[in-house]
């Protein structure tokens, strides 16, 4: 599991994505997540813009993300 360390208040889902080297760009991540590739604490997300926070967790592709302080 990836862990992404917050350096503001949040990190958006398509930027959440990139960081953990999931996607190689931001059209990559827009169109897996409007595809219902990407879910959000279980569930299928299709916001880009999603705002994610500490306690957060993201499922792509048998990989995960977790989003922490």
């Amino acid at each position: 599991m990836e862990v992404i360390h917050l350096r503001e208040e949040y990190i958006k889902l398509g930027q959440a994505l990139k960081a953990a080297h999931l996607v190689d760009s931001g059209v990559d991540a827009k169109y897996e997540i409007l595809d219902g590739m990407v879910k959000v604490n279980g569930e299928v997300c299709t916001m880009r813009g999603k705002k994610l926070v500490a306690g957060d967790k993201v499922s792509y592709r048998g990989q995960e993300i977790e989003i922490a302080r």
